[in-house]
């Protein structure tokens, strides 16, 4: 397999974390999304969206993160990102939906070139967007935990699990951990979080997540 990547996409921190849960060896493509080779005619020939990440798997070029981790868990079975049952299932996957839909499409990096470049904002007011909204995010996100928790325990299940769902890694985890890492970077205000913070500091031990950070990556500045 081949994964096309930036060392700060969030999108792709996902599917390396997923591919590194599961045991799977990949090479790296990088692409540069800051320098725009992601907008360069060769590149667009074979993915029209410009966007990172793209799997390539015998032949075939995947695209979107979520719909990554799904082929992958049904591709490769061990390791499982997703619980067994068709509810728990639908749990885990609106957590992982709630970032990767709700939260990180408001501050990807184009949309915060475009609030520079076309809008005119400066430094102080995009970073209070990228506050903002994902701030807002995570306090849902939180909420969210905690509801679910709740729903384990009335269904007889065991106390809440390391990770977000439970005591093994799930899609969640692999969405949670890059939102974290960019929130960081931003300098979000993470306090009053403990649960996700938990599941974050709980992902960052196991070496399947420590391997995917940017810093990690092929392309990362050295």
């Amino acid at each position: 397999m081949k994964l096309f990547s930036y060392f700060r996409s969030s999108a792709a921190f996902r599917v390396r974390i997923a591919l590194g849960l599961k045991g799977l060896p990949y090479d790296y493509a990088a692409v540069h999304l800051a320098r725009g080779e992601q907008l360069q005619a060769d590149y667009r020939s074979t993915h029209p969206d410009a966007l990172v990440p793209v799997l390539e798997d015998e032949g075939e070029l995947l695209t979107q993160s979520v719909a990554i981790m799904e082929y992958l868990d049904e591709v490769h079975t061990d390791a499982p990102l997703l619980p067994a049952s068709p509810l728990a299932k639908a749990r885990v996957r609106a957590l992982a939906l709630s970032i990767a839909c709700e939260i990180h499409p408001l501050n990807n990096l184009r949309v915060l070139k475009f609030l520079q470049a076309e809008m005119g904002l400066p430094d102080t007011s995009k970073d209070r967007w990228y506050h903002h909204w994902t701030r807002q995010g995570l306090e849902s996100f939180e909420t969210q935990l905690l509801k679910l928790d709740a729903w384990q325990q009335a269904r007889g299940g065991a106390a809440p699990g390391t990770f977000c769902f439970g005591d093994t890694p799930t899609q969640a985890d692999c969405c949670l951990v890059p939102l974290i890492f960019n929130a960081r970077r931003f300098a979000v205000p993470l306090e009053g979080l403990p649960r996700t913070m938990a599941a974050f500091e709980a992902c960052m031990a196991l070496p399947a997540f420590q391997a995917a950070i940017p810093d990690a990556c092929p392309d990362a500045p050295r």
